[in-house]
């Protein structure tokens, strides 16, 4: 009676092969998932199992009974587009503790986005899927991007290089003003409106919010915050409330 969801990875879409710890060569995807996929420990789907098919594998993962991901919530179901801001707050935590898991794994996502970040409507818990863009963590440069270009950083788009910290830190940023605007902040010329980094606020966004989402989204790497400084936020510090998930659920039934 446990309900999954299954992902089949066709073998000629395959692009990156890993080992796991008994030694088994697998796709990339499998390996990270399975690494950060810890019993006990939410935050990130688990992957439960997995097949080897004829043509490719099929990987079983857990899914809620009732689940939405959070830009068909955002998209097609909240009223306006947006949520307001203690409910964010939650939802935004919950991707932060799910991606400090990930690092700490040593896993670098690469594709942190609504569309990738499913909801349980019964509980208002966030969970981080699609790891299929995802990578080795490391410390050395990146020469080789994956993910949706919305998200990219300016970093990549003018050097064609990146460090993993800072780029997640931009898709945060990202994904922050997505949950309290409704929308996207560069997306009518993509590259060009990146580089330029100009942002604008609708009224009803605290400054506290907007100083948040202004740091991640800063045009220099190195002037962004690390994932600890996000957690230490004041706009984070909040004292948590029922409100933060529970609003979610009336809307989205």
């Amino acid at each position: 009676g446990l309900q999954v969801a299954i992902k089949r990875v066709p073998r000629d879409r395959i692009w990156e092969w890993a080992r796991l710890h008994d030694g088994a060569l697998m796709p990339l995807e499998l390996v990270l998932h399975w690494v950060v996929s810890c019993p006990g420990l939410g935050g990130v789907v688990r992957l439960l199992d997995w097949l080897e098919l004829l043509d490719g594998f099929a990987l079983v993962m857990e899914r809620a009974e009732c689940c939405r991901d959070l830009w068909h919530l955002l998209d097609r179901t909240l009223a306006g587009g947006s949520l307001p801001e203690p409910v964010a707050r939650g939802l935004f935590r919950q991707v932060l503790q799910a991606v400090r898991h990930c690092t700490s794994r040593g896993v670098l996502h690469r594709d942190i986005k609504a569309e990738n970040v499913l909801v349980d409507l019964a509980s208002g818990e966030a969970k981080l899927m699609g790891l299929g863009c995802g990578t080795v963590f490391q410390d050395t440069i990146y020469t080789w991007m994956a993910g949706e270009p919305k998200y990219y950083p300016p970093e990549w788009i003018l050097f064609g290089c990146y460090h993993g910290q800072p780029a997640t830190i931009w898709s945060l940023g990202i994904l922050l003003y997505h949950l309290v605007c409704g929308d996207l902040p560069f997306i009518a010329r993509e590259d060009i409106d990146i580089v330029r980094g100009q942002l604008f606020f609708p009224p009803r966004v605290s400054q506290e919010c907007q100083h948040l989402i202004r740091w991640c989204l800063c045009m220099d790497p190195t002037d962004r915050p690390c994932l600890e400084d996000l957690v230490e936020h004041s706009w984070l510090q909040k004292p948590h409330v029922a409100q933060e998930t529970a609003e979610i659920h009336p809307c989205a039934q």
